[in-house]
């Protein structure tokens, strides 16, 4: 609710020329509905003896319209300015109450930022700070400790106050019409701008969740791989103790001509049958488990409602994965049952054969 469809930042530094001819073919697009202008640093807060460091966030009026940020507001009211022309701010609810303070609070607050292009002035270092005062318009709450903890959205044009800015900008927040494909228009987008900005979908804007979920995803597996080939075990022992019964059965079909090849291809098969078997039973079950998951939330992350972004655990299936797991469980199975088959049946096999020469 806090990440715009498609970002763009600049590939080098902190900020570009909102004003450049790639920018504005950009803005231009036919694929993109709004798009919002974003100046972001950090600055220092302070409501009477409370000093917090912050992002500020400096946006567009049309930013409400890009974001829907409405859907995210706890206290108050999403505003930037007012007829009289001053500023307000929408703060995450965790600065909030770090500094002590909720929406439509009379007395304003302070931001400090220094001089961008100028000197320390060690006789009086308040010279060398850019001072304005912000109103609390409201407060929003993601659940997500990067935006709730420092993040305090206000007007872009008391950003570029504050920041000694004229055009520039650190981002462009991007919103397709519907029906859009947003990866092609990323590519479009990437081509026209090419390698001095980034252009990122919402799952890059949160990339480091993303990895920190796939490294996760992949531990697991090769946790339930090391489970499969302790598993494997009994598969080979099945196998062997399969191989020692059925001598007799191994007599009966050379008798009727079958060589060592066949007969340890029919005991490979009947092995690999069993992992076949119980891949089958076990994705059949994982699909279900997975099924329930998604409409009846049966594992729940926590007993109280709200302390996550989700109250059950977030549960997606995807095709690749599910042949990926069928692939490895195969995979696995068919090597633990070429061992017993192709080591006992090398001494049975021949014990067979001198059995078979000894009582023709």
């Amino acid at each position: 609710m806090f990440d715009p469809e498609i970002k763009i930042l600049p590939a080098k530094g902190k900020v570009f020329d909102s004003q450049s001819e790639a920018i504005l073919t950009i803005e231009q697009m036919s694929e993109i509905e709004l798009f919002s202008e974003v100046l972001e640093d950090n600055v220092l807060l302070r409501y009477y003896d409370c000093q917090v460091p912050a992002s500020l966030k400096g946006v567009s009026e049309i930013f409400s319209k890009v974001v829907p940020i409405d859907s995210v507001l706890f206290d108050g009211q999403f505003q930037l300015t007012d007829e009289i022309g001053n500023n307000y701010a929408t703060l995450g609810i965790g600065l909030a109450s770090r500094l002590g303070v909720n929406a439509s609070f009379v007395y304003p607050m302070e931001v400090y930022t220094p001089k961008r292009n100028a000197k320390i002035n060690l006789l009086n270092p308040s010279e060398s700070f850019i001072q304005e005062y912000l109103y609390i318009s409201g407060v929003f709450y993601t659940n997500q400790a990067i935006y709730d903890e420092n993040t305090v959205i206000v007007p872009i044009e008391l950003a570029r106050i504050l920041f000694d800015y004229d055009k520039e900008i650190s981002s462009l927040e991007i919103k397709l019409k519907k029906g859009v494909n947003a990866s092609k228009t990323q590519q479009a987008i990437e081509k026209v701008l090419g390698d001095d900005f980034i252009v990122q979908n919402r799952y890059q804007q949160q990339e480091a969740a993303y990895q920190m979920m796939n490294i996760e995803k992949w531990m697991t597996f090769l946790i339930l791989c090391f489970i499969l080939l302790i598993a494997v075990f009994n598969v080979i022992g099945s196998l062997s103790m399969l191989v020692v019964e059925k001598q007799k059965d191994v007599v009966t079909l050379r008798n009727m001509g079958a060589d060592n090849r066949l007969i340890s291809s029919i005991f490979l098969f009947e092995g690999w049958l069993i992992s076949i078997i119980g891949a089958i039973i076990g994705i059949a079950f994982g699909l279900l488990l997975c099924l329930l998951q998604q409409h009846f939330g049966l594992l729940r992350l926590g007993d109280a409602s709200g302390a996550f972004v989700v109250d059950a655990y977030p549960v997606v299936v995807e095709m690749l994965d599910v042949f990926f797991v069928f692939f490895t469980v195969l995979t696995i199975g068919f090597l633990g049952a070429l061992y017993p088959v192709h080591y006992l049946s090398k001494k049975w096999f021949n014990h067979t054969q001198i059995q078979l020469q000894i009582n023709p």
